[in-house]
């Protein structure tokens, strides 16, 4: 038998490559290079946005969990309301009345009682003054007042916690048919009445220069909350999904589309 033929292997061919013209940058004599070394005893570390690992108090942390929630969760009407609050032109017009109407302040209330003790000490008469009109103000008081039909205008913070120390409030305006409005914060409100936060403050009476501004005022804030009642009544809060979820959501949809495309293509 012949003997078996060796199979010749060939060397591949190196495939051609163009050659690159590289251009050389021109390098600043003067200037001397000096890299960073950020290992440990190196170079300080540059400075990065760390908020997303920061271990935030409880109070924030909570505040925040709970805004997240009334996103997420169907919110009751009764409480959804209270985040419609007061156009920011008509709430300008609102807080400028009632700062008119500021109670006294405790240093002011002393020295009026301590004038009225130096009057009597002295045997003068001291006539009987006319009462003070001012903003009401605390949730019992306030409470009654629209009871007794005696207020003219509730406004009410948008942020009280718990809301149902004020979430019968609305209800109670719109039965007794006092206007009442829902303005952004309870320590905007407890600023006008020398506290640090209200819940509510009332109008019951104002000066005769200022009636035609109150009336002005309850027409627009009975227009947009005491006559939409039935608007108010039926409409729900939250339901949002997060933008995971959302993402998620577009994207069936897109697939879906496509596919109902082709079927009709």
């Amino acid at each position: 038998m012949p003997p078996p033929k060796q199979k010749v292997r060939r060397a591949r061919r190196v495939p051609f490559v163009a050659k690159q013209t590289t251009t050389k940058k021109e390098v600043n004599p003067l200037i001397e290079k000096r890299p960073r070394n950020f290992g440990v005893g190196g170079n300080i570390q540059p400075k990065r946005d760390l908020t997303r690992f920061v271990r935030w108090p409880k109070y924030v942390r909570l505040q925040r969990q709970k805004q997240i929630l009334y996103q997420r969760l169907k919110v009751p009407p009764s409480i959804n309301q209270f985040t419609q609050t007061l156009e920011r032109q008509t709430a300008t017009q609102l807080f400028k009345l009632l700062h008119k109407y500021r109670p006294e302040t405790k240093i002011e209330k002393k020295e009026r009682l301590k004038s009225i003790a130096k009057k009597k000490e002295a045997g003068e008469e001291i006539a009987p003054g006319k009462k003070p009109i001012v903003l009401k103000y605390g949730i019992n008081h306030i409470t009654t007042l629209v009871e007794q039909k005696k207020a003219q205008l509730v406004v009410i913070a948008h942020d009280v916690d718990p809301i149902e120390l004020v979430v019968f409030l609305p209800a109670l305006c719109r039965k007794m048919n006092v206007a009442y409005c829902i303005v952004k914060g309870k320590a905007r409100l407890g600023k006008l009445v020398h506290k640090k936060t209200a819940t509510a403050v009332a109008i019951t009476q104002v000066k005769n220069e200022d009636k035609g501004s109150l009336n002005t005022l309850l027409d627009s804030i009975k227009t947009n909350y005491n006559n939409r009642y039935d608007e108010i009544r039926k409409r729900w809060g939250g339901g949002v999904m997060g933008p995971k979820a959302q993402a998620a959501k577009a994207k069936i949809e897109r697939i879906k589309a496509k596919e109902l495309s082709s079927r009709v293509g």
